[in-house]
C-alpha cells in the first residue's frame, strides 16, 4: 500500500495589487533671516517743579532811652533803613 498523496494543484499566477503609497514627511528646519524694526522715538519732557526761594526783609532802627546824666535829656533823631537779604 502506498500513502504517498498526490501533490496539490498549484494555483495559477495571479496580478499582483498595488496600495496607495504610504507618505511618509520628514520636514526640515532650515533659519531664514526676517527684518525686524523697532523703532524707539525719545522725548524729552521739562517739567517746573515749584521750589520755594525763602527771602528775609528787616529794618534796623536806633531808640535814645532818656537818661539823666547831666540834667538835659538828649533826644536823638529816630533813623529807619529797610534792606532786602537774599
Amino acid at each position: 500500500m502506498s500513502l504517498a498523496r498526490p501533490c496539490p494543484p498549484v494555483c495559477p499566477p495571479v496580478s499582483p495589487i498595488v496600495c496607495e503609497p504610504i507618505v511618509i514627511v520628514r520636514d526640515h528646519y532650515v533659519p531664514q533671516i526676517v527684518p525686524v524694526i523697532h523703532p524707539i522715538q525719545v522725548i524729552d519732557k521739562v517739567h517746573c517743579v515749584p521750589v520755594e526761594q525763602h527771602i528775609y526783609t528787616y529794618t534796623e532802627g536806633e531808640a535814645v532811652a532818656a537818661a539823666a546824666v547831666s540834667g538835659k535829656a538828649s533826644r536823638k533823631s529816630r533813623k529807619s533803613k529797610s534792606r532786602s537779604k537774599r
